[in-house]
């Protein structure tokens, strides 16, 4: 299950935190694309993965570079990917989430609330302890709660 962080003091200093999911994609997460990708790239947005560096829009069919594809599904994919790293989830939408959340492995940071409506269980780390959460109801309460 993914690991999520509200507060960078958290984020351990043997992690790199990401920030800048489109250049952290393009610059690295897009040279290790591999069928891994296919599914995830069809369901947040809607493209079809062609090549190793294009992909087809659902937009006219049109072919892109993989650059072109949305922050959410970039984060996603960097996540994948480089689950050793802890990456910043502003920039993901519910269908983004939706995914994210029902990763393995892997680790996430932001200081509000980002949920998904479906999901099953994460783990969240503060400075003080690890805890796992298997409800919104309760993962939205500990994100709210200030330490």
């Amino acid at each position: 299950m993914i690991t999520i962080f509200k507060n960078k003091r958290d984020i351990p200093q043997n992690m790199e935190y990401v920030e800048l999911n489109d250049i952290y994609f393009n610059q690295n997460t897009a040279l290790k694309l591999d069928e891994k990708a296919e599914k995830i790239i069809e369901t947040i947005d809607g493209a079809k993965l062609i090549s190793k560096f294009k992909m087809r829009s659902k937009f006219n069919d049109i072919v892109l570079d993989v650059d072109k594809l949305s922050s959410g599904c970039k984060t996603v994919l960097n996540v994948l990917y480089n689950p050793e790293k802890v990456f910043c989830l502003k920039e993901c939408g519910n269908n983004a989430l939706e995914i994210l959340f029902g990763f393995q492995a892997g680790n996430v940071y932001s200081e509000y609330a980002l949920i998904p409506f479906e999901m099953d269980a994460v783990s969240v780390q503060t400075s003080s302890e690890k805890k796992e959460i298997y409800d919104y109801e309760e993962l939205k309460e500990w994100w709210s709660y200030e330490e």
